[in-house]
C-alpha cells in the first residue's frame, strides 16, 4: 500500500499490518473534519475519509481518555489482520504516532445495524427477507471466528452497533478491541476484568468472569431477538411490567404466540412466518441460562437454514429485570465496583 509508511520498524514487525502516516490520514479526513464524522462512542470518534487513489475509508480515532489503550489497540490489530471473511469488517491499516492511535477500516456506507433496526423511519426500509439475511450473515461470521478461522476468537462485545452494513446491506462484525483468541483445546477462560456491554453479556461472564464461544452465542441470541422485534434489550422492561426482552420472548413462546414479537413495521410487508418463528426459537436457544444448553454457532447456522424440528429452549438468563444489571453500559469512563468479590469495569454506552 503506497500510502502506508513504517513509523517504527519494531512496531511494523509486531503488528504485521501496514502503518499509515498521520499526515495521510489527516489529509484523507480533511483534518478530522466534523463534517466527516460517522459516529461517536466511548473509544472516541469514527471519520469517513478518502485516500489519494480515491479509496474510501473509515478511521477509528481513539480519544486520549479512551478505555482502549495501546494494548487493546494492538490486540484488535493482531486479531483482525489474521481474519478474512465476508461477514467481518476488513482492517486496512493503522497509525500509532505520538498520542494518536488510529485504525483504518474499509468504509461501510450503510453505517451500523442499530441505525436501521431501532430507528422508526429507517426501520421501515428493510423488509423481513433482509432482516433474515442479516441474521444469517452474522451467524456465519461468528461461526468463522469460533471454528473456521486460524484462531478461535471470542468477540466478547457483539451488539447491534458493532455490526456494520455494506452497500448491499450485508452484515460485517466489527470492533475486536475486546476479542480474545483461544489455542489448542481451550474452551473457556476466566477474567477479573469484565468488559463489554451489559444486556448483551452472558450471565456467567457478567457475574463470574467466565467467557467462551457460548458467551458469544448468548450475545448473538440477544441480537436476534432485537432484530426480530425492533426493540433494544435495554429499556424494554419499562413497557412490560418488569420483563426483559428475553423474558417477554420466553413468555410468548410458552403461550404459543411468538409471532407477536415481530416488529409491527414488518407485519404489513412480505414476510415468511415460519422463518420468523424459527429465528425467535433459535434466539431463545442461544440465551438459555446454562452455557452447556446453548448451541454452538455451527449448529445455529444449520438450524437457521433448515426446517428440521428444533429442541425446546430451557429457562433463559435475564428473563426479569435485575437490580444488579442496569442500563446499556459499555466503555467510556471506568467506574470500579465489586460484586461477589470480583472487580467490574462499568462504563457508559458507546
Amino acid at each position: 500500500m503506497s500510502e502506508a509508511a513504517s513509523q517504527n520498524g519494531s512496531q511494523e514487525e509486531d503488528l504485521e499490518l501496514p502503518l499509515f502516516n498521520l499526515s495521510t490520514i489527516a489529509t484523507a479526513t480533511q483534518n478530522f473534519s466534523p463534517h466527516n464524522k460517522l459516529g461517536e462512542g466511548g473509544f472516541g470518534l469514527v471519520y469517513r475519509g478518502k485516500l489519494e487513489d480515491g479509496k474510501e475509508i473509515a478511521v477509528k480515532r481513539l480519544s486520549l481518555s479512551s478505555w482502549q489503550g495501546v494494548k487493546e489497540l494492538k490486540n484488535e490489530i493482531k486479531l483482525i489482520s489474521k481474519l478474512q471473511h465476508r461477514n467481518l469488517v476488513k482492517l486496512l491499516g493503522c497509525c500509532i504516532q505520538g498520542e494518536e492511535k488510529l485504525l483504518v477500516y474499509e468504509y461501510m456506507p450503510n453505517k451500523s445495524l442499530d441505525f436501521f433496526i431501532f430507528d422508526p423511519k429507517q426501520g421501515k426500509l428493510l423488509e423481513w427477507a433482509k432482516h433474515f439475511q442479516i441474521i444469517c450473515g452474522i451467524a456465519r461470521g461468528l461461526q468463522y471466528l469460533h471454528q473456521d478461522s486460524r484462531l478461535r476468537v471470542i468477540h466478547r462485545d457483539l451488539k447491534a452497533s458493532n455490526v456494520l452494513l455494506d452497500n448491499e446491506m450485508n452484515p460485517k462484525i466489527s470492533d475486536f478491541g475486546l476479542a480474545r483468541s483461544f489455542g489448542g483445546d481451550q474452551t473457556e477462560e476466566k477474567t477479573n476484568r469484565v468488559m463489554g456491554t451489559y444486556g448483551y453479556m452472558a450471565p456467567e461472564y457478567a457475574f463470574d468472569g467466565l467467557f467462551s464461544v457460548k458467551s458469544d452465542v448468548f450475545s448473538f441470541g440477544i441480537l436476534v431477538l432485537e432484530i426480530v422485534s425492533g426493540k433494544k434489550i435495554r429499556g424494554f422492561h419499562h413497557e412490560n411490567h418488569g420483563l426483559t426482552l428475553i423474558g417477554h420472548a420466553w413468555t410468548l413462546h410458552k403461550e404459543g404466540s411468538s409471532f407477536s414479537l415481530l416488529d409491527e413495521r414488518l407485519r404489513d410487508s412480505p414476510h415468511n412466518r415460519k422463518q420468523v418463528l424459527r429465528c425467535i426459537h433459535v434466539g431463545l436457544l442461544c440465551v438459555q441460562q446454562s452455557p452447556m444448553d446453548r448451541p454452538n454457532m455451527s449448529s445455529v447456522v444449520v438450524m437457521l437454514g433448515s426446517e428440521s424440528e428444533l429442541p425446546q429452549p430451557k429457562q433463559p438468563g435475564y428473563s426479569t429485570e435485575m437490580a444488579s444489571v442496569k442500563g446499556d453500559n459499555s466503555f467510556a469512563k471506568p467506574k470500579s465496583s465489586s460484586m461477589n468479590g470480583m472487580s467490574f469495569t462499568m462504563l457508559e454506552a458507546r
